[in-house]
């Protein structure tokens, strides 16, 4: 267990949370690309795909998270200002995206006009919708899956996609999240302490953790149906 969750409630909802974790792992592994790029069978036109359909999530994430640090009131001072923090330093992040989407080959323009995905669109009503509620701290189980994923996951991935198509100059966007979500985790884990007080709490934000994992599954599932 993490020595910095240290309150009863707090540790016991990270326990839910990793549990939630291995599960989207399992569910991650199941995904036709993410099954191609492990088994180094991904291209280049894999990758354009891939970026393609993350865009629209990772525009609208600053959004998510904007809105959910202005849902909470006086009591959550603390908590908006870190909030805020971090939607300060993720809003640029698609930047980096589409630079990568152009060195894979890809036509900058093609990139901005797509569309969302059904997973896409189903991630943004929902996170929309819970960043709207008064002082939403089941949040914090959105922003476990979504950060999780780039502190586990991204690094290795962009290695993988490097090995596979021989390209090292498209993966700038999941190195950097390899490399810094580390400290968003960290964040993480002080909110756990600081919101999760009680057994509801806990539930929300498992239920929350659970319903974005499935539909970040949703999203990946759909760069191949489209």
């Amino acid at each position: 267990m993490n020595s910095k969750v240290t309150t009863p409630a707090g540790q016991e909802c990270l326990q839910g949370l990793m549990r939630t974790w291995f599960e989207f792992e399992r569910q991650l592994g199941r995904v036709p690309v993410i099954q191609r790029l492990e088994r180094g069978r991904f291209t280049l036109e894999d990758h354009r795909r891939l970026l393609l359909h993350l865009r629209q999530q990772v525009v609208e994430g600053a959004r998510w998270i904007t809105r959910g640090a202005s849902s909470f009131d006086r009591r959550y001072t603390d908590v908006r200002s870190m909030v805020i923090d971090h939607a300060r330093e993720e809003h640029r992040d698609y930047e980096m995206l589409e630079a990568d989407y152009v060195a894979a080959g890809g036509e900058r323009q093609a990139l901005i006009e797509g569309e969302r995905n059904a997973g896409s669109e189903a991630l943004h009503a929902f996170m929309m919708y819970r960043a709207s509620q008064p002082n939403p701290v089941d949040l914090i189980g959105a922003m476990w899956i979504i950060e999780g994923l780039g502190q586990k996951m991204a690094g290795d991935w962009a290695r993988r996609v490097e090995a596979a198509t021989g390209d090292d100059g498209c993966t700038r966007f999941m190195r950097y999240h390899g490399e810094n979500d580390d400290a968003h985790l960290d964040k993480l884990y002080a909110l756990l302490d600081r919101v999760c007080r009680d057994a509801a709490d806990c539930r929300a934000i498992l239920r929350t953790a659970r319903v974005v994992a499935r539909l970040y599954v949703l999203q990946l599932e759909e760069v191949d149906h489209d």
